[in-house]
């Protein structure tokens, strides 16, 4: 019979000690296998979702982490908005030009190029205004651009699709200024679908709701990315829901009466009405009863009323200078300031989630500890049971080297059948939680997700059981032979 063997036997000969020893080692393992998991996959989540297509991202001066939890992921709360004309700093002076004859403003807006245009030549930048939500879910004012040129997936190169409908478009006879498209989350959570209008709720979810509903027009599917859980709609209806207008004191305005542009688009035309810029959108009477107003009777906001939280800046990526470049520039400036995503997730990692998770990871190795010196006990405890076994087998020949190496085998088996069993109820676990983790997070997981760590998992529990094994060992390999045979 095989060393081994005779260790099995010893183990199955102390079964509910060596099956519950096994357990508590198994529980150990696997907090620790679930803990390397799930900081896998958060950190997996922030790096990929904070890849979406751009380098920087421009809001108020504050802090560059909070302003990225808040225009990247939709968390947090926004740190102050900023003044349009710091939009219009990335445009061309032909598109300065056409926002100004558009929404009408200051004409020397319109006699330069922005300061930052140059820095773009093959990207982009796209507008953001956040403050209001759906249900739970952060209602986001953007333009068209953002299903255009955004992209998203681990390589940074698929565009967005939609399991029903379509994307915003541009305010046109056939699409008006109050449509909107809702992340995957959104659509399941909510309950809605294509053709259904929903009102947001100002500043919080509990908040007001405006009057001004907007009818949702696609549905994206998921993307694993915060845009899953937010709700997107046209940047000008946004505008032109109550208390989206900024106040301006009547002297800083130097703009016509009429902010009417000279085009003969129907949305720029302003009907005659003694309706502020702040009730643009409200109802309007007609034979005593209301009815919402048509999109010609819609005045749009000047552009001295308008107000962006964030925008989103993809730098020329045919000169990788150009993006430090643009936020130096910026962050010198008493404004606004600009972030790298990807730097400021990596910042949130290092000093945040790392450290909790390396405090999970020592409550998690206290658990194998105390595992390892269960181990310890039991086997110790059943020496006085076994030093007649073990007297019988040093007079059948049996050397010290050879009891001692039983004993070692049979902590070496608790803690192979401990750490095997502890890593199967782990990944069993994040097998059955998979489709909520890929909700949550976008991350895909399952039962053979692994994280890098998991590794050095075997070779320390197994250095546990071999530390607890010496003490059994060692009184194993001194017991005497003549007095436990008359015994």
């Amino acid at each position: 019979m095989s060393l081994i063997q005779i260790a099995w036997r010893n183990f199955c000969h102390r079964s509910l000690s060596s099956i519950l020893t096994t357990l508590s080692l198994a529980l150990g393992v696997g907090l620790v296998v679930l803990v390397l998991s799930i900081y896998g996959v958060i950190s997996e989540a922030f790096t990929r979702n904070a890849s979406v297509g751009y380098n920087l991202v421009v809001g108020p001066k504050g802090s560059p982490l909070q302003l990225t939890l808040n225009s990247v992921f939709y968390l947090s709360q926004p740190i102050e908005n900023l003044p349009y004309t710091e939009y219009m700093e990335f445009m061309t002076q032909d598109q300065r030009k056409a926002v100004v004859d558009r929404f009408g403003g200051d004409p020397s807006l319109a006699e330069r190029g922005g300061r930052y245009a140059p820095y773009l030549g093959d990207g982009f930048v796209i507008p953001l205004a956040l403050g209001d939500y759906f249900g739970e879910f952060r209602v986001v004012g953007t333009t068209p651009d953002f299903f255009e040129k955004l992209r998203h997936g681990p390589n940074v190169d698929q565009p967005f699709t939609f399991s029903a409908g379509r994307a915003l478009e541009e305010f046109s006879p056939e699409h008006s200024y109050f449509e909107a498209v809702v992340g995957s989350r959104v659509a399941n959570q909510m309950n809605v679908g294509i053709g259904d209008k929903f009102y947001p709720t100002h500043g919080d979810p509990s908040g007001h709701g405006h009057e001004l509903g907007f009818t949702i027009v696609g549905v994206m599917d998921p993307t694993g990315t915060p845009n899953d859980r937010a709700a997107f709609v046209n940047l000008e209806g946004f505008y032109l829901m109550d208390g989206h207008a900024k106040p301006i004191e009547s002297e800083e305005s130097d703009e016509p009466e009429s902010d009417e542009p000279e085009s003969d688009e129907p949305e720029s035309d302003e009907p005659e009405s003694d309706d502020s810029d702040d009730d643009a959108g409200a109802n309007v009477e007609e034979d005593g009863e209301k009815r919402e107003a048509r999109p010609e009777e819609y005045r749009l906001l000047s552009i001295l009323q308008r107000e962006v939280t964030a925008l989103l800046v993809q730098t020329d990526p045919n000169n990788l200078f150009f993006g430090p470049a643009v936020q130096n520039a910026i962050n010198e400036g008493i404004r606004s300031q600009a972030a790298a995503p990807v730097g400021e997730i990596t910042k949130l990692m290092d000093l945040i989630v790392g450290p909790l998770r390396n405090a999970l990871l020592v409550i998690t190795l206290i658990t194998c500890f105390v595992a390892a010196v269960g181990i310890l006990v039991a086997i110790y405890n059943s020496m006085n049971d076994r030093r007649r076994d073990i007297a019988v087998m040093r007079a059948l020949g049996a050397r010290r080297s050879t009891v001692t190496a039983i004993i070692v085998l049979e902590s070496m088996l608790v803690a192979i059948i401990g750490a095997v069993l502890g890593w199967i109820l782990a990944h069993a676990a994040i097998a059955a939680c998979s489709s909520r983790i890929e909700d949550q997070t976008g991350v895909q997981v399952g039962f053979f997700s692994t994280s890098s760590n998991e590794i050095w998992i075997l070779p320390l529990v197994l250095a546990l059981a071999l530390i607890a094994a010496l003490l059994p060992a060692w009184s194993a390999y001194r017991t005497d032979v003549g007095s436990n045979l008359s015994a």
